[in-house]
């Protein structure tokens, strides 16, 4: 048997990466559907979800998964993920679920608090599970909910989704007036460069 080139190696490396993600993202939502336990992807997977419903190839990979639950369902999603092998952890605030005792927190499944601030300075709180609506696969967060949380969040790659999105046609010019002023002017700022 041929030993495989460096590049063969790299290859098989960066698919088998996607793959553990696809397999944990899939294995959370068995857990919570599973338990009946009321949820709603969020982060780069809701994003994912709403850019294939127009171009699959401009979907990007997220190496961890963020869930939106009620506070008062976290001992049920606690059991339901810890019996699908999962281990609860928090780490300067957040609580999420590790893939075993040797993951890393961002390769880790995140979860969010509906009708909750993710930080004490945002401008909204995070949007209830009500704001959410089944996909082919999973419960997703509604498409104006979804742009509400990246807008308070805001990171670079919270901005790069938002410009997909407006390239794709998902976000357009009467979008802004759906949104506080902060929010708004935000979202101007990506709709004025959406090439970055």
């Amino acid at each position: 048997m041929a030993v495989p080139s460096l590049q063969d190696a790299t290859w098989e490396r960066m698919i088998r990466a996607m793959e553990k993600v696809r397999e944990r993202f899939a294995r959370a939502v068995r857990a919570l559907e599973g338990a009946k336990v009321p949820y709603a992807v969020v982060g780069g997977h809701a994003v994912a979800n709403w850019v294939a419903s127009i171009d699959e190839g401009s979907v990007r990979n997220t190496r961890d998964v963020d869930i939106l639950i009620r506070r008062a369902d976290f001992e049920a999603t606690k059991a339901a993920m810890e019996a699908a092998g999962f281990l609860f952890a928090n780490s300067y605030g957040p609580d999420f679920f590790l893939d075993g005792p040797d993951a890393k927190p961002s390769e880790g499944v995140h979860i969010l608090y509906a009708g909750e601030k993710v930080k004490p300075a945002d401008p909204v709180p995070s949007p209830e599970i009500t704001e959410s609506e089944q996909g082919a696969a999973f419960r997703v967060l509604s498409l104006e909910s979804l742009v509400r949380m990246k807008l308070v969040a805001f990171r670079l790659k919270d901005q790069v989704h938002l410009q997909d999105m407006t390239r794709l046609g998902l976000i357009d010019s009467t979008w802004p007036d759906r949104f506080p002023a902060e929010l708004a002017d935000r979202l101007k700022q990506i709709l004025a460069n959406p090439d970055g």
